[in-house]
């Protein structure tokens, strides 16, 4: 593989199955929670992303350096210490919806949630909206900050999901 293409790549794994595996019961609670949510702002169904993330929808991204590849417009990852959401347009652009969610902390593109049952359901399916709008370039939703034209494409159902 040459080294400007991304390594996280869809894959065919079995959502449900890797949420079921999920060993921390919040964790395994929050993702299924996360599946219907991002689900059904997104109208996208969940895919796998390499062997830890859960996404919806994705965009095509190409850097200065060359480097480019297609990602999740939005997705998850249940990790050990706290689930992280990956908001690839950037935590800076919610920062308002940010702090009416709860508690959370951040990184550039990521928050990082402990309990779902701690933050505000309906903004973090806004926060999810605005970002994927963002990413894919839906009209309804708002528009690419910067980039290449998006090109949206919608990943085949994955059987067995909740």
């Amino acid at each position: 593989m040459a080294s400007n293409e991304s390594t996280t790549r869809p894959t065919g794994a079995d959502v449900a199955a890797f949420v079921a595996a999920v060993e921390h019961p919040v964790r395994r609670r929050d993702a299924l929670r996360l599946v219907r949510l991002m689900s059904e702002v997104t109208s996208e169904p969940a895919r796998m992303w390499g062997p830890s993330i859960v996404g919806f929808g994705s965009y095509h991204y190409r850097y200065a350096s060359g480097r480019e590849g297609d990602m999740a417009a939005v997705g998850f990852s249940p990790r050990k210490a706290a689930t992280t959401l990956y908001l690839t347009d950037g935590v800076d652009e919610h920062a308002e919806l940010l702090a009416r969610l709860g508690p959370h902390t951040i990184g550039k593109a990521c928050v990082y949630v402990k309990d779902l049952d701690d933050v505000d359901l309906d903004v973090l399916a806004e926060m999810v909206r605005r970002s994927y709008a963002t990413l894919t370039g839906t009209p309804a939703f708002g528009k690419r900050l910067s980039g290449p034209p998006a090109t949206s494409t919608s990943a085949e159902g994955v059987a067995g999901t909740p």
